[in-house]
């Protein structure tokens, strides 16, 4: 007897999981098709991405480097948090789409 693998037991109740993923290479016969794929999705880069954590030349005229992009704000401010620690001396930018969201411009010498 082979249990239903899409169940979950919560308060002793089942509870039927929506999607289950399984890892395995392509060729392997028992995979069912493919029902979506990333290549799919209709909504481009920068728009499922819009948090970005940028690292400003010295000059602070340009972008040098973008250290992080992600979904979501929390994540991103993490990020940002981190690279203010790991880059103390330089200007680094939080940014949501086109608006800065928090900067931090470095001790001035």
């Amino acid at each position: 007897m082979r249990a239903n693998s899409n169940l979950l037991w919560y308060h002793h109740r089942p509870v039927e999981l929506p999607h289950l993923y399984r890892l395995s290479s392509e060729s392997d016969p028992e995979d069912e098709p493919r029902r979506h794929s990333w290549s799919d999705r209709q909504t481009s880069g920068r728009e499922d991405l819009p948090y970005r954590v940028e690292l400003w030349d010295e000059a602070k005229q340009s972008v040098e480097v973008v250290l992080a992009v992600t979904a979501n704000g929390s994540i991103g401010y993490a990020a940002y948090y981190a690279a203010t620690r790991e880059y103390p001396q330089r200007y680094v930018t939080l940014r949501h789409k086109s608006r800065t969201m928090a900067r931090w411009n470095g001790p001035e010498h």
